[in-house]
């Protein structure tokens, strides 16, 4: 066998990088030759000065390499090695230009006055006080995040994640997760409980420690939350948890004691036996079953002549005439303290919410307009002419003073300030946001609830819309008319039809809903790519950026949301040397790239220039908007959102960003689009579902393209199938649930 051997040098160039992983290839300069490196070497730079240990090897392509096994960095000593190291970008804040300008002043003192003296660098033209320390702060917390990165590698933690790991645990990261390696998947976000079980079985945890089954328990039941349920059933929870940590159902007991006593859970009785919930929706449902109880016992007296004569004001104002189910709901919504207004498409949800909200508006009424996401929002505000606002803007994201973490500033000590509040798209709602929400209502407050139950329900826990519906203890309207305008779209007669299990009518002559039949996925893949980049914009003159949305089921696949996205980017946002890029996991990020936002983030500020400029807090799941600037000096991705939100986004956090020229239909809940293309493609069953169908179709304003296979576009129509979720707020109401909060 080879002897190891060990080499020092000076990164000459990156061949190549992988950011996950740290895999790199790279050619070393040493004391005589230039020798390629390939290995695991995670956030090296050219100009870095690096010890490397390994063996060489022949390959059969590009000739005799150095397999490197470990890497150590080395800082550089010479000026000249130095001002390579700096201009790599390898601190955020200096690039090549400042680079030379901090050597020419400090020579080969530079790395020392930048660790210990970094105010000094301010003597530097071009280089103020307050960018001198935070120059010198990047420099000492790569010293501290270079331990925590080296420790982490051997154990398979990408660094990406090892930075993540050192942003929330700092310089006590190694300590503190060799005592507990399961605080990794709990607080670090794409950190899952798998590899953290990895290395704590690596680090000798033992298989039955009180950490790994209180993790493992906790792990199940947030997974199961992933997929819509508020509890498991006590015995599918022990099945679960002894399958996913190999241990016998009785060692998992002991740890649910533990964790009731600690507050983690809470275990609840019902019909199936005792159900077992994340002590987060235990609460959540409990108190909004509560509060909807409480809000709901109010009722409102109105002169009934007084009301006909106003409805009728309204009518002659707006030139329409109310059907019978669209005057009861406008007189509910006027008398009861809780009602539901739920209808599909073209049933006229929109010309009822501003007909309320004119009609409280005469009485001097302060109505406070809401949806789930900034694009509902958006559209809401359109639509009725009155501003919305999202749930979370609404409610004030703040700081709590006591552990300085994110909450919500508006609350039932804090109410919001309306008469009204008119919640749209409900369907999307989960239950941890509406409790945050009615937590925040007055009572005394109307609550008006708008939605289509039988759209998919809210990505996040829970079934409330239908929930609350299925109580059948909240007042409750349902629109079925669908009104002449409306009946001319064939978007909306076919969604209805896909409703009722009835195939669409497809290709009409002048109208808005078609089928394109395609053999397999390449042709319906290069199809839609054909749709958006060249046919609809010269056809319908349709900005592909902004009007075209490609809305799948899938995340795999040639048509899955990975695949579609690169195709594409290529063909509408392709390489250009005047678009600077980011690369990122397996794909790009460019500018001018559409992208969104994966998860909530409470912390992220931005900005909207303008008149009436302003700023704040909160970015969102399912927020999009295009990338306006990248820059690799300074490390960070600037994005303009829809709603001219202007945000940075610091190279450690880019796993919250996806490129979104193609999304899963469950993220486009709450939008609209003019044009949607749907590919019909070959995928389980569990995801071809006909809600799912349903709630695409409703998502386009002006046009729909089906592409693919008629077979999969019957199996969907045909498709019943719903994820069963376990939840227990429609329980709670009819028993008119008067238990504890934890």
């Amino acid at each position: 066998m080879d002897e190891f051997v060990i080499i020092e040098g000076t990164v000459e160039d990156i061949i190549f990088s992988n950011e996950a992983n740290g895999y790199t290839v790279c050619d070393v300069k040493d004391s005589k030759d230039i020798i390629t490196a390939v290995g695991f070497m995670p956030f090296i730079s050219v100009g870095e000065s690096i010890k490397i240990t390994g063996r060489w090897v022949e390959h059969p392509d590009y000739g005799e390499q150095f397999k490197v096994e470990c890497y150590e960095k080395l800082l550089p000593k010479t000026s000249e090695a130095i001002e390579k190291y700096l201009a790599s970008g390898v601190l955020k804040g200096i690039g090549p230009a400042t680079a030379a300008k901090i050597v020419k002043k400090f020579g080969d003192d530079t790395l020392n006055i930048i660790g210990f003296k970094p105010q000094q660098l301010s003597l530097v033209k071009g280089i103020s006080l307050e960018k001198a320390i935070k120059i010198g702060q990047a420099f000492n917390e790569q010293q501290g995040l270079r331990n925590v990165m080296l420790f982490f590698q051997e154990y398979g933690i990408s660094p990406v994640h090892s930075m993540k790991i050192y942003k929330v645990f700092g310089d006590r990261a190694i300590d503190e997760i060799k005592e507990n390696p399961y605080k990794l998947s709990e607080q670090i976000f794409g950190i899952t409980f798998k590899i953290a079980d990895k290395l704590a079985m690596s680090l000798g945890i033992d298989p039955i420690s009180i950490y790994r089954v209180c993790s493992g328990i906790k792990h199940v039941l947030t997974l199961s939350a992933t997929n819509g349920h508020t509890y498991l059933p006590e015995e599918k929870l022990m099945e679960m948890t002894s399958q996913l940590l190999d241990i016998e159902i009785d060692q998992i007991k002991d740890a649910c004691i533990r964790l009731l006593m600690d507050k983690a859970i809470f275990m609840d009785k019902g019909p199936d036996g005792n159900r077992i919930y994340l002590s987060t929706f235990y609460n959540a449902e409990a108190s909004v079953c509560k509060k909807l109880i409480m809000l709901s016992s109010v009722e409102f007296n109105n002169d009934p002549e007084k009301l006909e004569k106003r409805i009728n004001d309204i009518q002659e104002e707006e030139g329409i005439v109310f059907a019978e189910n669209q005057l009861l709901a406008v007189k509910e919504a006027l008398t009861h303290g809780v009602i539901i207004i739920t209808g599909g498409p073209g049933t006229g949800k929109t010309t009822i919410i501003k007909s309320i909200i004119k009609l409280m508006q005469s009485e001097g009424y302060n109505v406070a307009l809401t949806a789930p996401t900034g694009r509902a929002a958006k559209r809401m505000t359109e639509t009725t002419g009155f501003e919305a606002k999202t749930i979370h803007r609404l409610l004030e994201i703040g700081y709590n003073s006591d552990n300085d973490e994110m909450v919500f500033t508006k609350s039932d000590a804090n109410p919001i300030e309306a008469d009204a509040i008119i919640v749209d798209e409900m369907s999307m709602v989960d239950i941890v946001l509406m409790n945050s929400l009615l937590k925040a209502v007055e009572p005394g407050t109307r609550l008006i609830l708008v939605g289509d139950v039988d759209q998919l329900p809210s990505v996040g826990a829970g079934c409330v819309l239908k929930d609350i519906i299925a109580s059948d203890m909240i007042r409750l309207v349902r629109l079925t008319d669908i009104f002449r305008q409306a009946e001319e779209s064939m978007i909306v007669v076919n969604a209805h039809r896909i409703n009722k299990g009835d195939m669409p009518y497809l290709n009409v002559k002048g109208k808005d809903f078609f089928f394109m039949p395609r053999n397999n996925g390449d042709q319906i893949v290069s199809t839609i790519a054909e749709l958006c980049y060249k046919r609809l914009p010269a056809t319908y003159d349709y900005d592909p950026m902004k009007q075209i949305q490609v809305l799948t089921p899938t995340k795999k696949g040639p048509t899955g949301v990975l695949n579609m996205n690169k195709v594409l980017q290529k063909y509408l946002n392709p390489e250009d040397r005047s678009k600077r890029e980011k690369a990122y996991r397996d794909f790009v990020f460019r500018e001018g790239d559409r992208v969104m936002q994966i998860r909530n983030n409470y912390s992220l500020r931005w900005e909207k220039l303008g008149l009436f400029s302003s700023e704040g807090q909160g970015v969102f799941n399912g927020d999009t908007g295009i990338i306006h600037e990248i820059d690799n000096d300074e490390h960070f991705i600037k994005v303009i959102f829809d709603d001219d939100k202007i945000v940075e986004y610091d190279f450690s956090i880019l796993d919250e960003l996806e490129l979104a020229y193609t999304i899963t239909i469950h993220k486009s809940q709450g939008s609209e689009f003019p044009a949607v293309i749907i590919p019909l493609f070959n995928g389980p069953e569990i995801l071809l579902t006909r809600n799912l169908l349903y709630t695409a179709i409703t998502r386009a304003k002006d046009m729909v393209i089906l592409v693919g296979y008629e077979s999969v576009l019957k199996l969907m129509v045909n498709n019943l199938r719903e994820m069963q979720r376990f939840s227990s707020l429609s329980e709670k109401l009819i028993s008119g649930f008067t238990g504890i909060c934890l």
